[in-house]
Formats: C-alpha cells, structure tokens, sequence
C-alpha cells in the first residue's frame, strides 16, 4: 500500500485527508475504502505473482492499483 499514493485516487477537496484511517467521498455517491479496511482485504486474499484477478466494484481504482503490484493481472470494473 506504501507504493500507491491514496491521494491520486480522492477528489482534491479530499486530499488533505487521504491517509486518515477514514471512508473518503470519490463522488457519485461512493467512497474509498478506508487504508485499515483495505489492508485486511489485500492481505486476506493471499495473492500469489502469478494469480489473476477480476475486482468487481473498483470505484476509484485505488485497491485495483494495490492489487496490480501483487497480482500478474489485475482487471477491475465500475459503473462509475
């Protein structure tokens, strides 16, 4: 998570809370996780260099961009 700045994932009115352990509006009625949350996420999926994985949901993208330094390939989707 260290190597994926959460504050290119926020809106700029966002940015100066971007590592409060906190939900933060992406707009659309939606949010980013907050880095707590996601961290038991990432680490509970055990991801191997060689898995694939599809995140359904992707939002703003960050989990997507944590999951690609982890993952051989990462494909998420989002209706925002």
């Amino acid at each position: 998570m260290q190597r994926v700045p959460r504050e290119r994932f926020v809106p700029p009115s966002e940015r100066d809370f971007a590592y409060d352990d906190r939900p933060l509006s992406i707009g659309y009625g939606q949010t980013i996780s907050q880095p707590f949350i996601v961290a038991m996420m990432v680490e509970s999926l055990n991801l191997q260099q060689t898995d694939k994985v599809l995140e359904v949901g992707s939002g703003s993208g960050y989990v997507a961009a944590i999951l690609g330094g982890l993952a051989e390939k990462v494909i998420g989707v989002d209706i925002v």
